[in-house]
Parts: structure tokens; C-alpha cells; sequence
């Protein structure tokens, strides 16, 4: 089930801290564009690639699973090709992340099943950018608390 705009605004206010996996150092990638308005309006982005050691002035981890107990992931924004989603949405579920939001063309059937069944609240195929502006405009003060 989709989100209606009121559950995504209540998301938006009550996340903190979003794992971005597949996220580029390259500032024309559209990871690395979400990311850094996703900084500018206040969240926690937790780099996920294991080609990298920090991007965006954040450390970045190799997995889900590398990333220290003590950062509590509350989103996992998936920039990866729909088939390598499943294992990414494993261990969203075994981090006990509230969302796993699947970017722009990116859609598995199975795992939004798997993390719904896990208690998650699952997007597919929509940018996490995208909505954050529809709802809120692009100031940045917009989203956060």
C-alpha cells in the first residue's frame, strides 16, 4: 500500500537518519544529488558502497550490515538495479529500518513484500527527493523539525 501525502509527511518529520545504498562520490549522479538535499534539510545520510570511505563528509560503509549498531537507520534509500534489491532489504530488515524506499526505476515485488510482511513501509519506483519537494517545497528549512 502507498503512502498517502499525510503518512509521507509524518515520515518525512519523524525520520532522522537515511542509509543511502548505491550513493556516488560523482555530484552529477543522481545519488549523490539526493543525498546532498537530503543533508541540506536536515537528515542523517549514512553512505552505503564499498567502493568508498566517505562521501558528503560522511563515512561510508561497504553494507547495511557494516554500519555501526549505535547509528539506528530509520530510512534505506535504494539506488541499486531491481534485482539487487533482495539482499539490501534483508538487512534493512535485520537493521529494523521503519522504510525502505526504492529510488526511480527501481522495483522487487518480492522484497517490498518481504519488508512490508517485516513491519517496514515500502516505496517503489519514486524519488525520495522528489516527494520531499512536492510536499514541501525546496527551501530547507522544509521536512525538517
Amino acid at each position: 500500500m502507498t503512502p498517502t501525502d499525510p503518512e509521507l509527511r509524518e515520515l518525512f518529520g519523524t525520520v532522522r537518519t537515511i542509509a543511502v545504498v548505491g550513493l556516488s562520490e560523482k555530484p552529477d549522479r543522481d545519488s549523490h544529488r539526493v543525498a546532498r538535499y537530503l543533508q541540506e534539510h536536515g537528515y542523517r545520510i549514512v553512505p552505503v558502497n564499498p567502493m568508498l570511505t566517505e562521501v558528503l563528509g560522511e563515512k561510508a560503509y561497504p553494507s547495511l550490515a557494516a554500519i555501526p549498531s549505535e547509528i539506528s537507520v530509520d530510512v534505506v534509500d535504494i539506488f541499486r538495479r531491481s534485482e539487487q534489491v533482495p539482499p539490501v532489504v534483508d538487512e534493512a530488515i535485520a537493521r529494523g529500518a521503519k522504510v525502505v524506499w526504492m529510488q526511480l526505476g527501481v522495483t522487487n515485488a518480492d522484497a517490498a513484500r518481504k519488508a512490508r510482511d517485516a513491519g517496514a513501509v515500502v516505496l517503489e519506483d519514486r524519488c525520495i527527493m522528489v516527494e520531499h519537494r512536492r510536499l514541501y517545497g525546496s527551501s530547507p528549512s522544509g521536512g525538517t523539525v
